[in-house]
């Protein structure tokens, strides 16, 4: 992995790093539209709207969910694939012959 790459993979994998973007990230994948508003987000996470707001940001800075502004609304889905390439780029890179191994 190249050192772009490693920078990229590890801005996302910071971002998964906090638990209520963790739950962010559940939210918006469990919606029955698969979007949600920052308006259905806050008071399941029992947070403000600004500091989920804040949250989402990071997220989407890290390439995992996008918005669409709808009227004064801003509506958050997961990026497809986003996850499921994360995943690739560390199994990958735990399976290189040349790459370290993590022990049992």
């Amino acid at each position: 992995m190249d050192a772009d790459r490693a920078t990229g993979v590890a801005l996302q994998f910071k971002a998964l790093g906090d638990p209520g973007r963790l739950r962010l990230l559940s939210l918006i994948a469990a919606h029955e539209s698969g979007q949600a508003c920052v308006c259905d987000l806050t008071e399941p996470l029992g947070l403000s709207q600004p500091t989920v707001s804040h949250h989402l940001k990071v997220l989407r800075e890290a390439g995992l969910v996008a918005g669409e502004r709808r009227g004064t609304w801003v509506y958050y889905r997961l990026i497809p694939g986003a996850l499921t390439a994360l995943a690739a780029t560390l199994n990958a890179g735990l399976s290189s012959p040349h790459g370290s191994t993590v022990p049992a």
